[in-house]
């Protein structure tokens, strides 16, 4: 990937106004497995498409708790992600001890695009390998999808997905996308998960190993769907039927969270 002298470091331009560690770090995030994000006028789900390094390995996490109201999934530097989450962990933490209030998913977004565009300008640092999409839910304003780029762009979205062959879940989100503001959290699961299965290999299915569903919203806390649940969608998934029918069907209880 060596281009030439001015990617040595992230401050020196290339004659073509590039910088190309920056154009690097987008590139770990399209070559990370697929997330996907959604949201309705009540609800936020996020979808993450796990990896394996191998038979005998685990799949990495892709879902992260930030807060009560607010969620991550991920695409690029599993490590990059750890080291945000944990900043926007603390953020959240000072927002309710100095403010008695949840942290705002517009203030957390800017905050995370400030501390991205610091590692643009300073030598000797490099931008973050890593793309978020942040689901968060305000008492005020309703459900929120943003995703945050290594090149400090932090965007608000209806649908989004980022990652490795994105755009071919890019495609159905826009195809459905006017449907998603009045449908119920399980429809709004299932073309997400329609949307998921868009960037799999065609060998690949979704099963319970490498997919990974999490959800918050109005009166509903972020919680990651797990086990006997996330079997339950993927089951509607694969026949088909009519997702107020499978809604009916769907085992109730709590899910566990990956933290």
């Amino acid at each position: 990937m060596f281009r030439n002298q001015y990617d040595n470091d992230i401050s020196t331009w290339s004659p073509q106004g590039r910088l190309h560690q920056i154009e690097y770090a987008l590139e770990a995030v399209k070559q990370g497995s697929a997330s996907v994000g959604l949201r309705s006028n009540t609800h936020v789900v996020l979808l993450g498409l796990k990896r394996s390094s191998g038979e005998l390995a685990s799949h990495q996490q892709k879902l992260f708790r930030i807060d009560n109201h607010m969620g991550i999934a991920i695409a690029g530097l599993v490590s990059d992600a750890r080291v945000l989450s944990n900043f926007m962990r603390t953020e959240c933490m000072k927002s309710k001890m100095m403010y008695d209030r949840p942290m705002p998913g517009s203030r957390l977004t800017s905050l995370i695009g400030d501390k991205a565009q610091a590692n643009t300008q300073n030598y000797g640092r490099r931008p973050y390998g890593v793309g978020l999409l942040v689901g968060s839910y305000d008492e005020d304003t309703g459900p929120h999808l943003y995703e945050c780029l290594p090149n400090a762009n932090c965007l608000e979205y209806f649908a989004i997905s980022i990652g490795a062959k994105s755009q071919s879940a890019k495609t159905y989100l826009e195809k459905f996308a006017k449907d998603f503001g009045d449908i119920d959290v399980d429809a709004l699961i299932i073309h997400g998960l329609h949307a998921l299965r868009e960037t799999l290999q065609q060998d690949k299915e979704l099963n319970l190993k490498n997919c990974s569903i999490g959800v918050v919203g109005r009166d509903h806390d972020w919680e990651v769907i797990e086990g006997d649940r996330l079997k339950a969608y993927l089951d509607q998934l694969e026949s088909g039927s009519s997702t107020g029918a499978a809604a009916e069907e769907l085992p109730q209880g709590e899910a566990m969270d990956t933290e």
